[in-house]
């Protein structure tokens, strides 16, 4: 599985992004996907996660209300839609995939076996 992160740049505070994560693959669509990110001398941060079929979302509660996680299985294609950004979700964003169908309840220690290059996003105040 290949997981190719696109769509971050420089917004300013407030603003909105939608962050995609293109997955290669012919069985990528049964698995759980989702995406953490790595704020500048930081650790990984888990963000949030999606099942295989979109019916269940997970959200850290720093994003929650403000992110949105999202799929479409036909396009093999992943989203995070950001709305009103802040300073601090200045980071690197990247694309994870899960070893099952639906979110792992310890998602959030980091259960993924896939991840992509990462996409940047800056916000500027």
């Amino acid at each position: 599985v290949q997981l190719v992160e696109s769509g971050g740049g420089l917004v300013q505070a407030g603003g909105s992004l939608r962050l995609s994560c293109a997955a290669s693959g012919r069985t990528s669509s049964s698995y759980a996907l989702g995406w953490v990110r790595q704020a500048p001398g930081k650790g990984l941060e888990w963000v949030s996660a999606i099942s295989w079929n979109g019916d269940s979302t997970y959200y850290a509660e720093s994003v929650k209300g403000r992110f949105t996680i999202s799929r479409d299985n036909a396009k093999n294609t992943l989203y995070l839609q950001i709305n009103s950004l802040k300073s601090e979700d200045t980071a690197v964003y990247y694309c994870t995939k899960y070893p099952s169908s639906s979110v792992p309840p310890h998602a959030r220690r980091g259960e993924y076996d896939y991840w992509g290059q990462g996409t940047q996003v800056t916000v500027s105040s």
